[in-house]
């Protein structure tokens, strides 16, 4: 079995914030699957769903963000999964990706993520497949980057406007879970990879 977390924290305050990305994003999935996130295990909400043919179980971690690698590590152990590089997939935001794009990486570092951070800890590795959600502000007309408030900015609620552009995205994120059970990650990345035009 397939094994999909979804990084945010838990509770309605936070439902639509840049930080819950990866929430939204399982729920997507969810939503396309009609499968229901509501069984707890893990430390996590968990459903079952069956996607471009493979068994995978979906999780919300319900550990706050700082502490998703609990969760993780939990649902690892309890699906038996010897290689999380191979069976494991977490989608997570990333501040320094504007908006309306999405990367996917075999590997790396958690880039001052700290989902990521504490999920490479407890894992013991940072070889794990992530898709990243661009949640960062997109450059002015000039070209100059702007820098997104942090903390702040990452746990308040996302505008309209914002939250037309991630709903693409979800949508888009759903699209490349499937090819990478479909067709693997190197012809994933080859596809979803490449800059957007626009963005």
């Amino acid at each position: 079995m397939k094994l999909i977390i979804g990084l945010g924290n838990p509770g309605i305050e936070y439902q639509f914030t840049p930080h819950n990305a990866g929430f939204l994003a399982v729920d997507r999935i969810a939503e396309s699957c009609n499968a229901t996130v509501a069984n707890r295990r893990g430390r996590a909400l968990t459903g079952k769903a069956t996607l471009a043919g493979h068994e995978v179980l979906l999780a919300k971690p319900e550990t706050y963000m700082n502490l998703s690698g609990l969760s993780a590590a939990a649902l690892v152990r309890e699906l038996e999964i010897p290689i999380p590089s191979q069976d494991l997939i977490v989608i997570y935001d990333e501040l320094d990706l504007p908006l309306g794009t999405i990367r996917i990486r075999e590997r790396g570092s958690a880039n001052g993520h700290n989902g990521a951070t504490s999920v490479s800890g407890a894992l013991g590795t940072e070889e794990w497949l992530r898709i990243r959600i661009g949640v960062g502000k997109p450059p002015l007309e000039d070209g100059r980057e702007v820098k997104a408030g942090g903390t702040d900015y990452l746990l308040s609620p996302m505008r309209k406007q914002e939250l037309a552009v991630l709903d693409e995205v979800l949508d888009r994120v759903r699209s490349a879970v499937e090819a990478i059970l479909a067709r693997g990650v190197s012809a994933a990345m080859n596809e979803f990879n490449r800059t957007v035009e626009g963005s």
